[in-house]
């Protein structure tokens, strides 16, 4: 148990990280270019992947406190961890909701759809990934060894 707990520092990061990738930087900015795709549409999808994006980041979140309680963790590695809670916790329950009543509006033709929580939103994520590769690479320098410098050829 306590291995799967210890692999679970590099592998719970690395797939949130790729999870916001995957959404945040690759399908969302793309889906407005897919022919066809209207506003409209454009929205009502993004509030579907985007919720449940959200939900795994929490349940993924909430695993790696989980792993980390009643272990020795350093005080960095938690401090990171600490981070990126409240990042996420901040777009759950602030910036989300904030761009949920946008999209309303703009679904029901009260706004143009422009918006600066856009930003704020792609800021967090943006905060969220140096937050997990600062994780993964906390993780990986515990458990992967350095490497052991070989003597020059020639020398003697």
């Amino acid at each position: 148990m306590v291995r799967l707990r210890i692999a679970a520092r590099l592998v719970l990061p690395a797939l949130w990280l790729g999870l916001i990738i995957g959404i945040s930087l690759i399908e969302a900015p793309l889906k407005f270019q897919a022919p066809g795709i209207t506003i409209p549409l454009g929205l009502g999808i993004g509030r579907l992947v985007f919720t449940a994006m959200n939900i795994v980041e929490l349940v993924l979140a909430g695993l790696l406190v989980l792993s980390l309680l009643g272990q020795r963790v350093d005080r960095r590695f938690w401090a990171l961890v600490g981070g990126a809670v409240v990042v996420l916790l901040a777009k759950v329950i602030v910036i989300r909701p904030l761009l949920n009543r946008r999209t309303d509006m703009v679904l029901a033709g009260t706004d143009d759809g422009g918006s600066a929580l856009h930003y704020v939103y792609i800021a967090a994520d943006g905060v969220l990934i140096i937050l997990l590769v600062l994780m993964l690479i906390a993780a990986a320098r515990r458990w992967v060894p350095a490497p052991v410098a070989e003597p020059e050829l020639g020398r003697r």
